[in-house]
Formats: C-alpha cells, structure tokens, sequence
C-alpha cells in the first residue's frame, strides 16, 4: 500500500480468508473507526456495470450482512496491527453514468454485533454476574473471542429463594447492564491475532505505557497535521446521592459523589473543578450492597474529562500506529496543555498510497504532571 506499510483484507462467511485479486484490485479505501465502546469499518470498491464484484460475488452473497466476518490488518515495520474483525451489516451500491465511477460500499461493526441479535428471557439462579457474563460470552468462542471478565468489587451473590436473576433482552444489552451496574465498561477489541478478539468487562483501565508523543509546532519533529485543545469548565459535575440511615433505615442522608475515577487519575497539576451538582435519581435499591456497587460504580467510570483534543495525522510521517484505549504524549502545544492524554477514539483512513488517521484524546487538568514524554 506504502512503503513498509502493508495492508491485508480478509473475508470470509465464517472463517475469514485473503480476499481474492478482483476485490483488492477494486477496493478504493477502507475505513476503521475504533471508540470506547464499539468499534466500525467501511469498505468502498469502485465498479464497473460488468465488474464481477456486481455480476458474480454480490449475486452469490458474498458481501451478506452478518453472515460476512471481515478482518483488517495493517502491517508496519514488520509488525501487525489488527484494526478490525467485525461483520457486515449493511451494503450501498451508487451507480454513476460514468465509466468505472459507480461506489459499492459495505458498512460493519465489531464482532458485538453478533451478540445483539437476537431477544432472550433466560433466568440466571444463584449465579453471580460474573459467572452470568462468562455463561454469556461462552456462546461466541465458535468466533474466536476470548472473555476477560474483572469481578465487581462489592460482590453481590443473588439467592434464587429470595430474588432469581434474570435476562430480558440480547446477550450485549445484559453484558452492559453487568457492567453499568458494576461502574464497569464492556466491549470487543480485536487482535492480537487475525481471527481473535477479546470481549473484555471490567474497569475502564488504560494501559500506562504511553505511545509516541504527537509533535505540533515543532518544526522538523513534527508529526501530526493538525491539533485543536478544548477545555469544557461545564463537563464535570457533582453527584448528589440519597440513601438510608444504617441505624433506622429511615432518616435519608445526602452523600456527595466527586467527579474523579480511580482508574483515571489526572494526568494535570491543576484539575478542573466541578461546577455543576446534580442529584441522583437512579440510585438506590433493596440492599446496602446495591447501593454501594452504584455509588462505587460512579466513581469508577462517571468522571468527564474537562479537557479533549482532536487532530490528525499521516502515520507514515507519525512511524506508528495509534491506538485506541491507550495513553499517547502530547508536546510542543505550551505549558498548559503538552503531557500525556487518555486515547478515546481513532479512526483510521486507508486508501492507495496514503495511511492517515484522525483521533481524540482526553484528560483532566492543565500543565503536565511529567516533565517529558515518550517520544
């Protein structure tokens, strides 16, 4: 595709293979979004009215949503990168009076989607959420998906005499509501391999081990094209909680909730204060242990941080493959705002000869806590 960036497309129905030379020949550009909780890929061909992708490989389902698994890796300096191991979902085909201008366009998601399906009511006696979301998870091992699940730190064991839990919904709703319950997060992240993926619900952890700084401003070291910082004074707020007296179970008390995550610590010396309150109006429930597990639940995933950046780059240029759900340096933006950032999303474009990708990164408080970074 570049020089020393190489680009594999593998589709298959259920085990995905390389895709044959007339679908390469006719991919146009491919593009991976990759988010905190779900991730995307579009695919665009360019065709003609006797192109075989229309006469042959549409016709005999080839492209069929869901029954098609595509798989996307990118290989730079010798190592893979899988960016994407999802399902087809929809297709778009624009015709165009124009010789060879006619856009076939195939749309998926990751391989949660094959978990949202389908509606169940099952009943889950006597088993703890953790041992639900692995009963959950083992249904899709036929995908190669490996299950990492993190127990909920206050445990809650339900006891079928007093109270059976239950699922009303596709397997992915009730994955997430384990893990909202639990202030944990739930998603699909591909790789290492092709045709592997990790279904992954615990606490939202970013590894500490930053990426390549991203250079602005910074003459022949610079390796982003673009870079914007906001700071939003309104984006974190304070939660107000109402629960009962240990002693009567009666007087209610107001407990204040911080906007801080433990798992997400500021990476600022000045964090941002919270300026809004708010109260609470889902908390709550018949135990103490459900209450705890929400008021913990907020502070493992509930804090806003007041600062996001968006930008992008040319990864030929960058040397690297940025990644979501990682941490990443920033330098050469000014005192207030170089240092190290939480990576939300990123998105990546590939077309014939070109590599880039488009990102956005957050964090709490100004001037950085780390007199360099990685570069």
């Amino acid at each position: 595709m570049v020089q020393g960036i190489h680009l594999t497309l593998m589709i298959g129905p259920a085990v995905p293979v390389p895709a044959p030379r007339m679908v390469v020949d006719a991919l146009q550009s491919v593009e991976v979004t990759s988010g905190k909780d779900k991730s995307g890929f579009q695919l665009s061909f360019g065709v003609s009215k006797d192109s075989p992708l229309l006469t042959t490989l549409l016709p005999a389902g080839y492209f069929d949503p869901i029954a098609t698994r595509v798989v996307v890796m990118v290989t730079l300096g010798g190592f893979p990168h899988v960016l994407m191991d999802g399902l087809v979902t929809r297709q778009e085909l624009a015709p165009s009076s124009d010789p060879g201008q006619s856009v076939l366009t195939i749309t998926g998601d990751d391989l949660s989607t094959a978990m949202d399906l389908v509606e169940l009511a099952l009943p889950y006696p006597n088993m703890s959420s953790t041992v639900q979301a692995y009963q959950i998870l083992a249904r899709y091992a036929g995908l190669g998906i490996v299950p990492i699940v993190i127990p909920p730190f206050i445990p809650e064991q339900p006891i079928m005499t007093k109270k059976i839990e239950a699922q009303n919904g596709t397997d992915l709703e009730h994955l997430k509501k384990i893990a909202d319950d639990s202030g944990f997060v739930f998603y699909v992240e591909p790789g290492p391999l092709p045709g592997q993926s990790i279904a992954y619900l615990g606490p939202n952890i970013r590894i500490p081990v930053p990426q390549p700084a991203l250079s602005i401003n910074m003459d022949a070291h610079t390796n982003v094209e673009s870079m914007s910082f906001q700071l939003d004074g309104l984006a974190k707020e304070t939660l107000l909680v109402n629960v009962h007296d240990p002693i009567t179970g009666r007087l209610p008390l107001v407990i204040p909730i911080p906007s801080v995550n433990i798992f997400q610590p500021p990476l600022g010396a000045r964090p941002t204060p919270p300026l809004k309150t708010v109260m609470s109006h889902d908390t709550g429930g018949d135990s103490t242990e459900f209450t705890l597990k929400k008021m913990l639940g907020r502070m493992l995933k509930g804090a806003a941080n007041a600062i996001t950046v968006s930008g992008s780059l040319d990864v030929l240029r960058y040397g690297h493959v940025l990644r979501s759900k990682l941490m990443v340096g920033v330098r050469g933006a000014g005192l207030a705002y170089d240092g190290l950032y939480y990576v939300d999303s990123v998105t990546h474009k590939i077309k014939r000869g070109e590599f880039k990708q488009s990102f956005e990164l957050s964090r709490d408080g100004l001037i950085s806590l780390t007199p360099r970074v990685p570069t």
